[in-house]
């Protein structure tokens, strides 16, 4: 009876064989991921409010850019008059809202929405600065990671001196800011919230012992597609051109026809090829409106292979995103550029840019394991 307690199984020779080893070894991260998810909260919150800053006509409210004394709002009647002043000198207030009859408190209220957005910003940079120089400091930043942190930090640096460029040309040359230098505000903000989302997911799969994902091909292909139609989601909010279709709910002449044409015909050539691809009104209207659908075609594709290796959560996210920006886009075109509905637009842009990021790096992990 003690010989067989003391025997082996028979099945111990198999049992100690060495495990297959994991891609790398796993790293707690749970703090970094919840930072950055908060960071990722912050930057789709000022997408939103820069949406409702450029509907509203607020983004040259605020002539100067102060960054510690800019944090407060003008506090007496003195200081809110030396503000609207300033105001007055630029093209926006001599051209259309001083003709128009603005007063001191209708100037408050663009003030007020363009006052939020910087102080957004500020807030942003320090909810990513702070936190990441204690991290870095308690030695809690994964090897490989500090470079990638320190070239986000600097993107958000670069996203305040762009904004600051944007307002620039409204205050100088023109009623409005340039419809280029707010596509590369946006631009650079929704990169920096790819970039973040990317690390999160990252950082998750390093908790779980599993190696960083590589960017496929289909990857690639869907996030490229739909940077450009992000783009020109810029250029047709800085050149308003959201009514150049027509308006008026489920009116065939607004959509899917541009006043009453398929193809507009208020396209002017005469500018150049690229000035009219990038700058005509009616043309980024419609490549806007019929690019989403080459986009919609490749994240079906995306969404579908998701499910086929298993990752239906990132497949119901992607059909779930762009199905709702197609009907709010739509929506949007019917209403006339409905303030609300044209900012819910903005927000599920980011919302689908974040689903993409999530589809493309649960490809680049598949691979991974493949």
């Amino acid at each position: 009876m003690m010989a067989s307690r003391t025997a082996p199984p028979a099945s111990a020779p198999h049992a100690s064989a060495t495990p297959r080893a994991p891609a790398t070894q796993a790293v707690p991260t749970q703090g970094l991921v919840r930072w950055l998810a908060v960071v990722a909260a912050m930057i789709v919150a000022i997408v939103v409010v820069g949406g409702i800053t450029r509907l509203t006509e607020s983004g040259v409210s605020i002539t100067e850019w102060n960054v510690v004394s800019g944090a407060l709002p003008p506090l007496t009647q003195a200081q809110w008059q030396a503000e609207f002043d300033a105001y007055r000198q630029t093209p926006q207030y001599i051209l259309v809202n001083g003709p128009a009859g603005m007063t001191l408190a209708t100037y408050k209220f663009i003030f007020f929405w363009e006052w939020v957005h910087r102080l957004l910003a500020r807030t942003i940079g320090l909810a990513f600065a702070v936190p990441l120089a204690w991290f870095w400091l308690r030695g809690r930043i994964p090897a490989g990671y500090a470079p990638r942190l320190l070239a986000l930090l600097a993107l958000g640096a670069l996203q305040g001196a762009v904004g600051w460029w944007m307002v620039k040309s409204g205050i100088v040359h023109d009623v409005k800011v340039s419809h280029y230098r707010l596509a590369t505000h946006l631009g650079v903000a929704l990169f920096t919230l790819a970039g973040i989302v990317w690390t999160m997911l990252d950082l998750r799969a390093l908790a779980r012992g599993e190696a960083r994902a590589r960017l496929t091909g289909l990857g690639a292909l869907a996030l490229g597609m739909l940077a450009l139609q992000l783009v020109y989601g810029a250029f047709l909010a800085g050149l308003r051109a959201g009514v150049v279709a027509g308006a008026g709910w489920f009116s065939w002449d607004a959509w899917p026809l541009m006043q009453g044409s398929f193809f507009p015909a208020g396209v002017e050539w005469a500018r150049g090829a690229w000035a009219t691809l990038t700058g005509d009104p009616y043309l980024v209207h419609f490549f806007h409106r019929w690019w989403a659908w080459a986009v919609v075609a490749v994240l079906v594709v995306m969404a579908r292979r998701l499910r086929r290796a298993g990752q239906r959560r990132a497949s119901i996210a992607i059909h779930s995103a762009f199905g709702t920006q197609v009907l709010l886009g739509i929506a949007t075109v019917y209403s006339g550029v409905s303030l609300w509905l044209a900012v819910l637009h903005q927000l599920c842009g980011a919302i689908l840019l974040i689903c993409t990021v999530w589809g493309a790096h649960a490809l680049g992990r598949v691979k991974n394991a493949a």
